[in-house]
């Protein structure tokens, strides 16, 4: 009852002072996906939404989206709607849906000849990003304050995400700063990934619409003699944030995680925090799961095995209760550790253990994977695509799951593993220092096996651990069921987040 009222107090609170955030991603889930960014995109505004605030998103309207699909409605006052964009003038449109489950808005900036493609950032003909890829990403910062005006919505906080939005937060500081229309309008800035940092040629400034003064050494804008669209959000918005508390610290400390930008970020250390990344229970909770073989709780995790046993029937492993399963779900980048697994198969296979890697990425990577599979057949299970129904299935089937990251700026299979009763197995670092906790040298707290080095001796020797550990069922199923009554939901995440956003209302916009 004391909750309830607590509760209920929280709401009024937030009810009293509703924001208007208007949340900006070139990904969201389930409409465009490469990576974790588009599981937040869909979650967090619906966190937020859920603590009384009008939130609405707004993307790039890919050609992989489907209007009938996703039931998107054309919305007659955004139809045709002109964006000053350099040197000339382009028509746009918007259409407008609501993420799934949820009565968030969300609305698709359409101009096809830069989003009506099959890949969001890279071209599949060639396998590099798209070259035109500054052009695109400015067009959708200049459409989207064209759009928030035509709806009359004047957004207190705009959070921005990572290289593609970097440019709006330079834009509200400097390109629209004597508009009374966003004159209430604050900026958040977050990184998800330092390693992408959307750099350009200095003479791409004049078609974009910027001024040649941002060529300038030191510049809001340039970095190591091109502009840098991510240097720009983190030097022009309110409010910088990553994704994780460590992550926050690393990038801020370390030469090879700062990718040169340790001295940008060090200069904004009083507006930049960490705040990790939540969990979306209502899609990822082994008690609900509608795409896995057998429900389950942690009062009745015996149920789990049935997932094993229907994800080596969909792999065509064979069946053996005794041999671990280690599930991996990656992008196949070396950021994600996948040379370490390659180089020491031979060892990891000494272990007596089912592989099972679901991933897309490095052309490189997935043939080395392809040929481990075929090496270890009835052993490994290598699918290099993206496959959700798949994903769900890895996490409640298998019993232990691998990240073993050169770093990790939060993750998130690592907590809904937790969920699943899934014990991670993971690298000291970024988001998974945050959320793992090694069981060897903490038995009272651990909920997986760490390792700190990044080499496979020591990746090898964490996975030795987790396999002795399984040898004992009633150990294991302590530790299993220690990670599913954990709580990582984005509630939690989200009240940071606001905590912040309010925070920003106080500030001057334009510092």
């Amino acid at each position: 009852m004391a909750g309830h009222c607590v509760n209920l107090i929280l709401q009024g609170k937030y009810m009293k002072n509703r924001l208007r955030i208007l949340y900006l991603s070139s990904e969201v889930s389930p409409f465009a996906k490469t990576g974790g960014l588009a599981d937040v995109a869909n979650s967090l505004p619906k966190a937020l939404f859920d603590l009384g605030h009008d939130v609405r998103v707004m993307m790039p309207k890919y050609g992989l989206i489907g209007d009938r699909k996703y039931t998107l409605r054309e919305v007659i006052r955004l139809k045709e709607i002109p964006v000053r964009f350099g040197n000339k003038e382009v028509i746009i449109s918007a259409k407008s849906a609501f993420v799934p489950d949820s009565k968030v808005q969300i609305y698709f900036i359409e101009y096809p000849p830069y989003f009506d493609r099959s890949e969001l950032y890279v071209d599949e003909k060639t396998g590099k990003d798209y070259p035109d890829n500054a052009e695109r990403f400015a067009l959708f910062s200049y459409a989207v304050l064209e759009t928030v005006k035509i709806l009359h919505w004047e957004p207190q906080i705009i959070h921005c995400n990572d290289w593609q939005m970097g440019l709006m937060p330079w834009l509200i500081k400097n390109y629209i700063r004597h508009d009374p229309f966003f004159e209430k309008t604050r900026t958040m800035f977050t990184i998800h990934n330092l390693a992408y940092q959307g750099n350009f040629s200095l003479d791409i400034l004049p078609s974009i619409g910027l001024p040649d003064y941002l060529r300038e050494p030191q510049s809001d804008m340039e970095f190591y003699q091109q502009i840098s669209f991510l240097k720009s959000g983190i030097t022009s918005a309110n409010v910088i944030t990553t994704v994780s508390p460590t992550y926050a610290k690393e990038i801020q400390t370390s030469d090879e995680l700062s990718a040169g930008m340790k001295g940008i970020l060090q200069s904004r250390s009083s507006r930049l925090y960490g705040i990790q990344n939540g969990a979306d229970y209502s899609v990822w909770d082994p008690e609900k799961d509608p795409l896995i073989a057998k429900t389950y709780t942690a009062n009745s995790f015996n149920l789990k095995q049935a997932n094993k046993v229907e994800l080596l029937k969909v792999c065509k492993l064979p069946f053996d209760e005794s041999i671990p399963v280690i599930g991996m779900i990656s992008r196949l980048v070396e950021q994600k550790g996948i040379d370490l697994v390659i180089n020491a198969i031979e060892n990891i296979m000494k272990l007596n253990v089912q592989l099972v890697i679901l991933g897309k990425g490095n052309s490189f990577y997935q043939k080395a994977l392809h040929q481990i599979q075929s090496r270890y057949t009835g052993r490994v299970c290598v699918a290099t695509r993206f496959d959700d129904e798949l994903a769900h299935l890895i996490e409640a089937g298998s019993d232990m799951f691998l990240m073993p990251s050169r770093f990790e700026p939060c993750g998130l299979n690592q907590i809904y593993s937790l969920r699943y009763g899934t014990v991670p197995i993971v690298r000291r670092t970024g988001g998974l220092a945050d959320t793992i906790v090694d069981f060897i040298t903490d038995p009272n707290k651990g909920n997986g096996f760490v390792f700190d080095s990044y080499n496979g001796d020591d990746m090898v020797k964490a996975i030795k651990n987790a396999v002795e550990a399984f040898k004992d069922k009633k150990l294991w199923l302590k530790l299993a069921k220690r990670g599913m009554r954990q709580n990582f939901s984005w509630k939690v995440s989200a009240d940071n987040y606001v905590k912040y956003y309010y925070k920003m209302e106080s500030q001057n916009r334009r510092k």
